[in-house]
């Protein structure tokens, strides 16, 4: 039997709870100050922290073993990712968190979809409902 910390839904809900807590940081945060600067602060402090944690666990010595087609989809990621901070923190800095947070989180049913055009994960009925049901949500509350 899988133990708690074994399972997804245990990871996504410490993700969602972090990724609040981030918004409402952030949103603190980043008044006053340019929020590409408040990005950069934010993002050296992740990875401090990240290889920190890499480190100390001894997973930094697998670097070598990583293929170059992971290597390419790694560095896009951190772009993307990078790019998203930016834009994300800029919401923030000019909107409210209540509102910035629902439609970033758009970016769910920009994976549903991705991941099914792309991926060829099922687009199942369930799925679409929650799509449309999140882009409901996010719209509602962007305008609230």
């Amino acid at each position: 039997m899988a133990t708690l910390s074994s399972s997804w839904i245990f990871w996504a809900l410490l993700s969602a709870a972090f990724a609040a807590a981030t918004a409402l940081l952030a949103k603190v945060g980043v008044a006053g100050i340019d929020s590409n600067l408040a990005t950069a602060i934010r993002t050296t402090v992740i990875l401090v922290f990240t290889w920190a944690i890499a480190i100390a666990l001894e997973k930094h010595h697998a670097m070598a073993e990583i293929s170059r087609r992971s290597w390419v989809f790694l560095v896009l990621s951190g772009i993307a990712t990078g790019l998203s901070w930016l834009c994300y923190f800029r919401a923030l800095q000019i909107g409210p968190a209540s509102g910035v947070a629902p439609v970033d989180k758009l970016s769910v049913v920009l994976v549903i979809v991705g991941a099914w055009i792309f991926l060829g994960e099922a687009l199942t009925p369930m799925k679409a409902v929650g799509g449309l049901l999140i882009t409901a949500g996010a719209i509602v509350l962007a305008l609230a």
